[in-house]
């Protein structure tokens, strides 16, 4: 983490810290039905109020479309903060101008206010310099502690952090180590496991992970893409027969960088996509035509983790089937506890993320063992592209 400012090196006492958060959580009924998102910023808030900083959250909700409405504001958030914070939250109807002004004059040393929706304001995504500044007023620095967000040049996740001093949250720099120690300087051999529906949505993240893994391990539907590539029939299996092309470059590619791409050999196979659908486990070379592979199959599961048994560091993103769906879910549920017994054991650091890969980790019961799990979605999957995140390069250390 040395790259990037943190609080290790920040002045807080006292001062008014602007502090970027991610509150954009799902609500059922005008209430929070997760708060994993608060859990992994409340180690910051209190670090920071502990220290007698004025703590002013930043955040943004949902996509209003004509400014400040009902549906999209925080003032529900704002009550429920207490009870996941231990802390009172003050609460201010806008994030610039009078109202924010006048909040934020109140704080005491130690206190938290969070501002009203920052995109209410046009001028939040376009980064539009003068809402920064009006941003800016309201603080004496400013930290970001929202990684899920910092794949995007917004005025509170970028541009902030070029006219305050500026630092990584807990929750930022615990994501930041991670990665880093997942694909940047990691332990080797690595593998990924990428999964999921579409090869499409996945080209760049191969293409970058190729270069840097030792292995990449491919399940779900995108695994089909690749089988008929080599001329299997998938019978009725969800596959991009017209990227087939593409698919073989892929391995090619993969193979000139040194890097091993693994398929399943086997399949569960059902002729109905439905909970408890009648199923059969078959090698990948006799899928029947009205069948559809729904999981990997045993023997692919152990070639998995013979796989996982000699790495030191897997990075995780998409199931390997229809884990959502009994008997589907057998696949990714036995790898993941393999994974989570080696990470327990010492053997593997493993950092997996993206919405599927945590839903279907938390289901297994094996996601708590693993060393880390994002929660940043579309973040985690273009820092995996190897792009660059203007929130996180704001940050670093120049």
């Amino acid at each position: 983490m040395s790259s990037f400012r943190t609080l290790d090196q920040a002045d807080v006492s006292g001062k008014r810290v602007l502090l970027r958060v991610d509150l954009n959580l799902p609500m059922e009924n005008g209430r929070i039905s997760d708060a994993t998102r608060i859990e992994r910023i409340a180690p910051t808030i209190r670090e920071l109020t502990g220290k007698g900083a004025r703590v002013i959250l930043l955040a943004h909700f949902g996509r209003p479309k004509n400014g400040p409405d009902a549906e999209n504001s925080l003032e529900a958030i704002a009550a429920a903060l207490p009870e996941h914070l231990g802390l009172p939250v003050a609460f201010a109807s806008d994030c610039i101008g009078a109202p924010a002004q006048a909040a934020v004059a109140k704080l005491a040393d130690g206190d938290v206010l969070l501002l009203e929706n920052t995109r209410f304001h046009k001028g939040e995504e376009k980064n539009d310099p003068a809402f920064v500044a009006a941003l800016a007023s309201l603080g004496d620095l400013y930290v970001n502690d929202a990684f899920s967000a910092a794949h995007r040049a917004h005025a509170s996740t970028e541009g902030l952090a070029h006219v305050l001093p500026a630092y990584a949250g807990r929750g930022m720099q615990a994501e930041l180590d991670a990665l880093t120690a997942a694909l940047e300087a990691p332990k080797r051999p690595v593998a990924a496991i990428v999964g999921g529906a579409k090869v499409s949505t996945k080209l760049e993240l191969l293409g970058n992970l190729s270069k840097k893994v030792d292995f990449i391990i491919i399940g779900g539907g995108m695994a089909n893409t690749f089988l008929a590539a080599q001329g299997k029939k998938v019978g009725k299996s969800l596959c991009e027969h017209d990227l087939a092309d593409t698919a073989r470059e892929m391995i090619k590619q993969a193979k000139d960088a040194k890097c091993e791409i693994v398929l399943p050999t086997d399949a569960v196979t059902a002729k109905e996509f439905k909970a408890h659908a009648v199923a059969r486990v078959t090698d990948v070379d006799h899928v029947a035509e009205d069948e559809m592979i729904l999981d990997m199959g045993p023997r692919s599961v152990v070639e998995v983790e013979a796989i996982l048994k000699a790495c030191k560091t897997l990075v995780w993103n998409g199931p390997f089937g229809a884990f959502e769906l009994q008997p589907f879910d057998a696949g990714t549920n036995a790898v993941a506890k393999v994974a989570a017994d080696l990470t327990k054991a010492g053997a593997l650091v493993t950092v997996a993320g993206g919405g599927d890969t945590v839903s279907a980790l938390n289901q297994s019961g094996a996601g708590e063992s693993f060393t880390y799990i994002s929660t940043a979605g579309g973040a985690f999957l273009e820092w995996l592209e190897g792009k660059v995140l203007p929130g996180v390069e704001a940050l670093r250390i120049k």
